[in-house]
Parts: C-alpha cells; structure tokens; sequence
C-alpha cells in the first residue's frame, strides 16, 4: 500500500470527527440525549476509552455482539472503521466499510476506503474480466461517494472539507474505470475534475494528484485520434514537479507529444518553461504550428524530387503510405460527354462514335512505384521477420526494423531447401525485382527474389618473419 494515499486516507477519515454522542449518566439521561442501561454504558464507555486501536477494536466488537441494535451503531461502526485502518488491517478495514455503509449508505468515510482498498487489489488482478467487473464496482462506490448528501448530525463545513478531501480519491477511481475500457474521454472528465479541484500544493509536489496529471497526459496521449498538444502540456506539468528519478520518462513523453505535433522537438524548451506558471495549458500551447498533414509532405516530396527512383526507402514507403491522392497537375480530368442528339436530327445523319474514356490520373504511390517497378536491386543484410521454403518477409526500413514488421516481401524464384530457410530476426541480403505493393499495411513485394551467398573471407596473409 503506497504510504502517501494511506496517510492521505487516514487524515481523511479524521477530518470530521466523528460526531459524538452525548450520552446521559446511566438513570440520568436529560431530554435528547441517548440513554442506555448501566451495562450498555460501561462495555461503550471501555471501547470509547481504549488506548490503542487494536483493543479499542476489540472492545466496540465486543459491545455490538451485546447490543447489535444499538442507537449508536453508525457510530460504533465508524469508529471501528477507523481503528481497523490505523492497523493496517485491510481486510477488517473492508469489512467495517461494509457493515457501516449497510446502515449508513452515503457514508463518505467507507466509501472512500471501499473505494481505494478494493483499487488497490483490483490493479493487482491478472485476469482482464474479473479486473473489469472489479473497477466497475470500485466506480460504484465512488460515483456514489461524489452524490452523496450531507449527513443531517454534520455541519456544512465539515462535510465540506470532508466530500473535498475524498473527491480525488473517487475521480481517480473512475478515471481508472474508464481507461480499463477504452472510455478516454470519460476519463479525461474525471482525471481534469480532480486535478482542477485538488489543492495546487497536491499539483506541485509528489502525489496522488500528480501522478494522476500523468494519467492525463496518457489518457490524451492514447485517444483516437491522440490529443498530443493537451498530452504536450499535461506531461510538462507533470515532469517538472516530478521526483528526479522519474522525470527523464515523464519529459520524454512530453517531448515525443510535441514533436508528433509539431512535427520536431524545437521550440518545445519554450513550453517547458511555462510549466510552473499555469495549472492548465496556457494561451501559448495554441500557438505551436502543427507539422504538415502526410498527404501535404508526400505532395511536397513528389514536387521536389526529379527522379522518384532515387527516394530512399523510408521516403518512399512514406510516399506509399500516404500517397493516395493523385498529381493535382494531372491533366486526365472526365471530358464532358458529347450532347445526344435531338429529336429532330435528320435520321442519315452519322452517329458520333462515343468519347474514349479519360485516362485515370495516377496517384502519387502508384509514381513513386512505377519509377522502380520492373527493377532489379540489392537489400545487404536486412532483418528476417519469418521464411519459407518460397517467401522470405524482411524488415528494411528503420521503423520496420525497430517495431520487427515486415515492409518487404520476397517470392523466391528457386524454392529453398528447409534446411537453408533462414530463421526469424537474422540478417540476409537478398536480391529481387519491385512487382507489386500494398498500402496499408504496407508491404512491398519483389518477384524472382534469391538470397545472396555470403563472401567467404578473403585469406590473412601474415607477413614473412624478417632475417637477422
């Protein structure tokens, strides 16, 4: 259990102390107090009184086996609830939890530690399922704790600083619950409540909050589409007040954001240094100038290079990718039909033969790959992906080769024999002609493809020893 949200939750439940009950002398009781028989006094009177919360447990236990109606039990309950927490006693914390949200279903003191207790073995649990339906009913409780209603024996400001204290506790949960099933944009509401709620000392330092203005960043970060300008600023705050152990992946988060939208890191030290001067993203983050949308780079690309055939590899399966558009220069546009003729028109008249069709423009993919389709190269030493007998997949460029997916397909003119099919993640060079490719996924194929041999090592000569 991490030692901070523990003391977070015990300060919790003790920041509106339980409301006491007045209670009379035994036979003495005045006029709206509670009165109970001498018996009753005396087993209450020694759990209120007892020293440490171990026998202080023991002794409420003890009394509600005796009088298991009695008028204190939300009382009795609440106080169990504490001293189960103050030792550390997770599963009898729960238990007290439960029995008092039987009699007192809007208790926010149990249902903040239902709420962070049964998180906590949830996050633990390997099986997606019964993790799911886990988070679901954590959520349970703490949408409940967010609708709950002031308690009639507390007063406004106590249940004030109380509901505050554990409306971080409960957005967190449900942001969980959310990002457990893809709901990032319930998530993002609930994770920006808490963080625009929570006290800015709980934003500047390690805590629960912070960590959870990371969550943010991610949250933004893994939507579709992703939102990297709001995962941008959310991972800056969160860096920089960030413990130095954690900072370096934090600001590495922040910086592939703002390259993905900007399309390179420059610039983003101007960011960086607005972090501590606004919670949430400041004026500024609306002015970062997106990078160029594919489509519009592949146009460039196309406009600047004379010779297609001389793209690097990654250039062109960039082209490939996101070259769906054809050449706006294109000249193939419909010609308008010819206007049929009238009824009227003399019958000897010749009929015009129908306009040929236009010539489809190509698009900029189909370009760049007919100005090497027919080709026959050479790839030295590219990664194996998988092989057979007939098809050898290899990884060529350097996204291909960081991620292992195969850009490039290679169908052997000469079967290999099993014992030659070279095996997953070694190097080969392979010789082969462009035939055909596929856009998404992307995948280009080459025909009459062959291993080459490797050299064998030229000899090492040794010189002749010298003559004294």
């Amino acid at each position: 259990m991490k030692k901070v949200v523990l003391a977070s939750l015990l300060a919790v439940a003790s920041v509106a102390p339980f409301a006491p009950y007045s209670f009379a002398q035994p036979q003495a009781a005045q006029a709206g107090q509670v009165q109970m028989s001498a018996d009753e006094y005396a087993k209450y009177n020694a759990a209120n009184t007892a020293t440490t919360p171990a026998a202080k447990a023991a002794a409420f236990e003890d009394y509600l086996k005796a009088y298991p109606n009695s008028a204190v039990k939300p009382d009795v309950l609440a106080q169990l609830l504490f001293a189960y927490s103050q030792s550390n006693d997770t599963a009898k914390t729960l238990d007290a939890a439960d029995r008092l949200l039987q009699v007192d279903p809007n208790n926010l003191r149990a249902l903040t530690f239902e709420v962070y207790l049964r998180r906590t073995d949830a996050d633990a649990m390997t099986d997606p399922a019964a993790k799911q339906a886990a988070l679901d009913k954590v959520a349970t409780f703490a949408q409940t704790g967010l609708n709950a209603s002031k308690p009639k024996d507390m007063s406004d400001s106590d249940f004030d600083t109380l509901k505050k204290a554990a409306m971080p506790t409960f957005e967190s949960a449900i942001a969980d619950d959310d990002l457990a099933k893809k709901d990032n944009a319930g998530a993002i509401a609930a994770l920006k409540t808490e963080v625009d709620n929570a006290p800015v000392a709980d934003t500047q330092k390690p805590s629960p909050v912070l960590q959870d203005m990371l969550t943010l960043a991610n949250a933004y970060y893994t939507s579709n589409p992703p939102d990297y300008l709001n995962c941008t600023w959310w991972a800056t705050r969160a860096g920089y007040y960030a413990p130095p152990a954690l900072k370096p992946d934090v600001t590495k988060l922040a910086q592939y954001c703002y390259a993905k939208y900007h399309g390179s890191k420059d610039g983003y030290d101007q960011i960086a240094a607005l972090a501590p001067t606004s919670l949430d993203p400041p004026a500024a983050i609306a002015n970062i100038k997106p990078a160029p949308k594919p489509a519009d780079i592949v146009s460039n690309l196309i406009a600047t290079t004379p010779d297609l055939s001389t793209l690097a590899v990654s250039d062109r399966e960039f082209v490939l990718q996101y070259g769906a558009d054809p050449d706006p220069k294109c000249a193939g546009a419909a010609t308008p039909a010819a206007a049929p003729a009238s009824a009227d028109s003399s019958a000897t008249a010749a009929t015009p033969a129908p306009a040929a069709a236009p010539a489809a423009c190509p698009t900029n993919a189909d370009k760049a790959f007919n100005s090497v389709k027919g080709k026959s190269v050479e790839f030295p030493d590219v990664l194996v992906v998988s092989a057979t007998p007939t098809k050898v997949l290899v990884a060529v460029s350097d996204d291909a080769v960081q991620s292992k997916t195969p850009d490039f397909e290679f169908d052997l003119k000469d079967p290999l024999p099993a014992a030659k099919v070279p095996a997953a993640f070694t190097k080969v060079s392979l010789t082969g002609t462009y035939s055909a490719y596929t856009s998404a996924p992307l995948l280009i194929t080459m025909s009459d493809g062959a291993i080459v041999p490797k050299k064998a090592a030229a000899p090492v000569r040794r010189p002749a020893p010298r003559r004294r």
